[in-house]
């Protein structure tokens, strides 16, 4: 069976709330991680989406027999990572082995001293498991949550007695 992610941490293991992201910077990797960080901070759409993957994605190896099967976390990082920033598996393979906080993001305690390698093939085994009904779904969830984040507001016009064009 899969899990979202661990309940215990590792020693030296970051929660993925107290992530130090960058924000100063303007490369795309940083918002995306952001935006994961902010989907897993909140327990209602965190619950709500891990629910549908929960769902849809099953494992179907036995338990007590095999390799375990990897973290929904560490499979829906890597699927957003590869969709949102349209990588190919060979992008993604290199970042999620090599760059810092991607790796704390998939919940590494040392980013490079971890001997936890993700091998091609298990990356693109795990990751094309998002399909693209599942991901509608789960973007349905994100967008009502940046509603609710943003509070859209209706359109008014300009001010006072003016009337709309």
């Amino acid at each position: 069976m899969r899990v979202v992610q661990p309940q215990q941490m590792h020693l030296g293991e970051q929660a993925i709330a107290s992530i130090r992201i960058d924000t100063r910077s303007r490369d795309d990797i940083p918002k995306i991680l952001q935006g994961l960080q902010h989907l897993y901070t909140q327990p209602a759409l965190r619950n709500a989406v891990f629910d549908l993957l929960r769902t849809h994605i099953k494992a179907d190896k036995d338990a007590d027999n095999g390799r375990p099967a990897m973290d929904l976390w560490k499979l829906f990082v890597m699927g957003i990572l590869r969709l949102d920033l349209n990588w190919d598996y060979d992008r993604l393979h290199e970042q999620v082995n090599h760059h810092k906080t991607i790796r704390q993001m998939l919940g590494h305690a040392d980013p490079f001293a971890d001997d936890d390698y993700y091998a091609l093939q298990t990356i693109k085994d795990n990751v094309k498991l998002l399909t693209p009904e599942l991901l509608d779904k789960i973007n349905t969830l994100v967008v009502e949550e940046g509603h609710r984040v943003v509070k859209k507001k209706s359109h008014k016009c300009c001010m006072g007695d003016a009337t709309p064009l």
